[in-house]
């Protein structure tokens, strides 16, 4: 592991944790059965019924996972 040859100062410590920002979610838009839909880029879709409830999770068209 490396080890810095000098300790920082208070002042650049501080200034190095200020700058760094945390990004935004990026959503993917998609159009399910006429109806758009917000989704996290990377994750299972969970498939759901007429009812509103989840019958199982697909990604990129298959199914990965049950309710």
């Amino acid at each position: 592991m490396p080890v810095p040859k000098r300790r920082l100062s208070r002042s650049n410590t501080r200034h190095r944790r200020s700058a760094w920002v945390a990004n935004n979610t990026q959503l993917v838009k998609t159009v399910v059965n006429g109806k758009t839909v917000y989704s996290l880029p990377h994750r299972a879709r969970a498939v759901e019924d007429s009812n509103g409830d989840v019958q199982f999770y697909e990604y990129k068209g298959r199914k990965v996972a049950d309710a």
